[in-house]
């Protein structure tokens, strides 16, 4: 843009405008250039002024000339069809974008060199210290779980710290960002920070040392009463309401709202946190609090729903505030459920009650957890068969709010995936073992001070069964689906292994779902140099996503045997029948389990509190039916039947295209 010093006639007219400036001369502007559009301002420094030839509309759908008005701006650079008026104090060394819009604020100001939050350290998990995340404003929570969690790697982790800080030193700058057509209205102080295009900051209390990552297709507001200090805000996100950050990255898409506060604390893509408190929490993607009297401190979650009044502690008042906990993804806590740190709670598991023992089901998922008068009861798998698990693992890809082309969390949505079939694996063995040492005749078993009833053991094994054969036949299908097989030596063909990632262990690094050997490789490329920019981490974390079910494919060829007791190389269309028929079995029973769970929000029970003003059943019935409907139209009753009717479909498509089947169809 080109930019020319003020004529005498120009001068003249700001100053009859009220305007004034110890020296013009630092005044250079765009052509053409109306006085008229500046009144009372005072200039100081060196100041650059856009066109005004546009027309910006306010709310209400009030139009007003673009322009200066009563403010003080020092060392601004403002571009085209600009609006600033009722400035309290000062704009100082911002550079402001076309469009924007800045009115009854009381200051916006850079104090020196800054990096936006970029580099601050937040202290998740262990508020002492230890597990620190510098935050940058592309930090995914793939890079911030390995910094967090892998300290044990010295090597790895002052690498990838280094790497950070390279980018941390690319944005530091003395003067400071508001982009194109952004809104900045009724606000309070706000001091060296970073606001990107789009973005809505309405009545905010004051914000010091941020990135605001907005963008146009995914703009982020921050709102009322909100203060932050040392913060990172990601496209797509809002924090309004009155909440309060201090050390917080907030992740894409990601809702602060409602009085809630939060400290040294990382949430990641999609969260949604209301009324509540976190504290030095690692909230991977959907992280979910809702309520007045919850608190999350000191721990790893993801996927998570926190219940009225789920709270956990991090102090013995021994140490300080040194304990951690992991609960796993996809897990629920209940109303008033409160959990003593050190635990590790398995995915998909719900915690009920106060448990002080420090649980530890990392090797049982979807369990229940209940604590009923000071005994503690574990129910392995049996949140397999509850309608809630699977409306969580519906919603959430629905859920995903990020609308930006750069996302920078790879989230897997399988609810059945190699981590959790290991887990289940793993789980059904130990439920052996725990079996196998007590006695197959005892009515109660104990597991690190956890009781589980004999029947709970065993229907927990039956649970675990059916769902590793509904993802290991889900695989086989997957395979084999398409055009006909012509014969063994396709079939085996189809079913051999892509690629050779993939085997061993599986782990959730807070959303992405890999395989342990090629995180390996990451972190030893990283450590050892190969990997020379966040750019290539990121990319390295991408083809995993893109690689998943390859990686996953082998992992089934992998533990084939295993389940099946034959190598995929060697099986033959008879085995894959009964493999179809065991993954139909499987499928349909746990289908029927959902139905029959989700009547149960259609009971006599479920309909107390209705029909108020009669005590007949017939108005209660149709009461409760004219709110929630009947239950054989229910959307998600209606998907369970239709599931098991598109699976059978799929399970005689298959029979119909294994070789011999053709020819007894034709006969």
């Amino acid at each position: 843009m080109a930019y020319r010093k003020l004529n005498a006639d120009e001068r003249l007219a700001l100053e009859n405008n009220g305007c004034r400036c110890e020296d013009w001369d630092n005044i250079e502007v765009s052509t053409p250039f109306r006085p008229e559009h500046y009144r009372n301002t005072d200039f100081a420094g060196k100041v650059k002024l856009g066109t005004t030839e546009g027309i910006v509309m306010r709310d209400g759908n009030i139009p007003m000339r673009p322009g200066v008005y009563n403010a003080m701006i020092h060392n601004c650079e403002i571009g085209d069809d600009v609006l600033i008026n009722r400035i309290g104090n000062y704009i100082s060394n911002y550079r402001i974008g076309d469009r924007s819009v800045i009115e009854n604020t009381a200051c916006i100001a850079m104090t020196g060199e800054s990096t936006f939050g970029n580099g601050v350290e937040v202290s998740v998990l262990n508020e002492t210290g230890g597990r620190e995340v510098p935050i940058y404003d592309c930090l995914s929570a793939h890079v911030a779980y390995i910094i967090a969690m892998y300290r044990h790697d010295k090597e790895l982790v002052k690498k990838l710290r280094g790497l950070i800080d390279e980018y941390v030193e690319k944005r530091r700058s003395s003067t400071g960002t508001i982009a194109e057509d952004v809104t900045v209205v009724n606000a309070g102080t706000i001091k060296n920070v970073y606001i990107g295009q789009a973005a809505t900051i309405e009545g905010v209390k004051s914000l010091e040392n941020g990135s605001i990552m907005s963008e146009p297709d995914d703009p982020v507001r921050v709102g009322h009463n909100v203060m932050a200090k040392d913060f990172i805000v990601c496209a797509g996100a809002t924090v309004d309401e009155g909440s309060v950050l201090v050390h917080t990255f907030v992740g894409q898409a990601t809702e602060l709202t409602r009085l809630f506060s939060a400290h040294d604390s990382l949430f990641f893509a999609n969260c949604a946190c209301e009324n509540g408190e976190a504290a030095a929490i690692f909230a991977g993607p959907y992280t979910v609090t809702m309520h007045k009297s919850s608190l999350l401190i000191a721990g790893m979650f993801s996927f998570l729903n926190a219940g009225s009044g789920s709270n956990q502690s991090n102090h013995m008042y021994k140490l300080g505030p040194i304990h951690q906990g992991v609960v796993d993804r996809g897990s629920k806590t209940t109303s008033d459920s409160y959990v003593l740190w050190p635990a590790h709670i398995g995915a998909f598991s719900l915690v009920m009650g106060r448990h002080v023992n420090h649980p530890d089901t990392s090797r049982l998922p979807f369990s229940y957890l209940i604590e009923n008068t000071g005994t503690h009861h574990l129910v392995p798998g049996v949140n397999l068969k509850s309608v809630g698990t699977i409306r969580d693992a519906m919603k959430w890809p629905k859920r995903d709010r990020r609308r930006t082309a750069s996302k920078l969390d790879y989230i897997n949505f399988n609810l059945l995936s190699p981590y959790t079939v290991q887990k289940m694996m793993d789980g059904t063995k130990l439920l052996d073992d725990i079996e196998n040492t007590a006695g197959e005749t005892s009515e109660h078993y104990s597991y690190q001070g956890m009781i589980i009833t004999s029947s709970a053991l065993r229907k927990g094994r039956k649970y675990y069964s059916m769902a590793i054969d509904k993802f290991m036949g889900n695989s086989i299908l997957k395979r084999l689906e398409g055009a006909p097989i012509a014969d063994e030596e396709d079939m085996h063909r189809r079913l051999q292994a892509t690629i050779p990632a993939g085997g061993g262990e599986w782990l959730d690094l807070s959303g992405l779902i890999a395989p342990r050997t090629e995180i390996k490789k990451l972190c030893q490329d990283i450590a050892s140099g190969d990997i020379k920019t966040l750019e290539e981490v990121n990319d390295r974390l991408r083809t995993l996503a893109v690689n998943y079910y390859d990686m996953e494919w082998t992992w089934v060829v992998e533990n084939f045997s295993n389940w099946w007791g034959k190598e995929v190389g060697e099986l033959t269309v008879a085995d894959v029948e009964q493999i179809a028929e065991r993954w139909w079995n499987s499928v349909t029973k746990l289908d029927r389990m959902l139905y029959d769970d989700a009547r149960k929000e259609f009971s006599s029970v479920a309909r107390i509190g209705f029909g108020v003003d009669s005590s007949s059943d017939r108005s209660r019935r149709s009461d409760f039916e004219h709110v929630r409907g009947d239950f054989e139209r229910n959307p998600f009753v209606r998907m369970v039947l239709d599931h098991i009717e598109s699976k059978t479909a799929l399970y005689h498509d298959l029979l119909n295209r294994l070789p011999g089947k053709r020819e007894e169809a034709n006969n």
